[in-house]
């Protein structure tokens, strides 16, 4: 804690200081086509039992108002279209959540609703189904609730993007067999279209960095008709990259961070060797009827 601590200052010295550099990159993305397609990831938004994936109803909403003064928020469908054209000239940004909290019901998505503010909920199907708690909270020793079915089918019928994210939570990276990424990328996406009635249309990975994605996975989650898929490893989505994978960046409590990172930095931009996207091109950021 003390070591963050200490981080936080020198971080915000280190993006005041080159904040001029980041502004004359980004007009010059603006002027070239080139505006990068920023997509945040939240987990939980509360204000009891903070942990590294809890962020404050305060600051979550400042970040928010932040981004919505600055940029376009944006669907993960035109988030994708924007990638799939050769030029996009506004810098956009999408907002979702991972795992499928009912801390967030309280007061976070009724705002995001209020607002009019667009996102995608992904949500472990299993723990929602049998109102399990996440392990990574057990292991904690604060059980959290999951969402409930109910939660998830009325988000659904107002209107917000339900997307899968596995049935357990699990690690996919090392996963072999063929059976068991079926049962967690296929079934994820059954369980949640039978409890909301609506097609399921975008996966995320658990945990989400390149050691918890596969080729394997990503072809699985092509088969199994998703749109689009999302990893948590960071990185801007420009035009021309492949609308099949959508990078995303951590909606980071820490306010250094967090304008830090939405502002361009430039360690963002060196990209990760990728998975082979190859046929994986997603027909719906081309054709929105597919």
């Amino acid at each position: 804690m003390l070591a963050e601590a200490c981080k936080e200052p020198l971080l915000g010295m280190y993006y005041l200081a080159t904040l001029p550099l980041r502004r004359r990159r980004a007009a010059q993305l603006v002027a070239a086509g080139q505006a990068p397609v920023m997509a945040l990831y939240y987990h939980r938004v509360a204000d009891e039992y903070p942990n590294s994936w809890t962020i404050s109803t305060e600051r979550f909403k400042e970040e928010i108002l932040w981004l919505r003064e600055r940029f376009e928020i944006v669907t993960l469908l035109e988030a994708q279209q924007r990638m799939a054209a050769p030029v996009n000239r506004a810098a956009a940004v999408c907002i979702t959540f991972d795992d499928g909290y009912a801390d967030n019901c309280r007061d976070a998505l009724p705002w995001l609703l209020d607002e009019k503010i667009p996102f995608t909920y992904f949500v472990a199907s299993g723990n929602v189904l049998e109102g399990r708690p996440f392990i990574h909270d057990v292991r904690q020793g604060r059980p959290l609730e999951p969402n409930t079915r109910e939660q998830i089918r009325c988000l659904a019928e107002a209107g917000v993007e339900i997307g899968a994210h596995t049935r357990n939570h699990i690690n996919l990276g090392p996963i072999s067999s063929q059976e068991i990424l079926d049962s967690e990328i296929f079934g994820s996406k059954r369980d949640l279209e039978s409890i909301t009635g609506r097609t399921v249309r975008y996966f995320a990975f658990p945990y989400g960095l390149h050691a918890n994605l596969s080729q394997a996975a990503f072809q699985t989650a092509f088969r199994a008709g998703y749109w689009g898929v999302c990893s948590a490893y960071g990185g801007y989505n420009l035009p021309g990259d492949d609308p099949f994978h959508i990078h995303r960046i951590h909606g980071d409590p820490s306010w250094a961070r967090f304008c830090n990172w939405m502002t361009g930095d430039p360690r963002k931009f060196r990209r990760i060797p990728q998975f082979d996207a190859g046929d994986f091109r997603a027909a719906a950021a081309l054709n929105p009827d597919c």
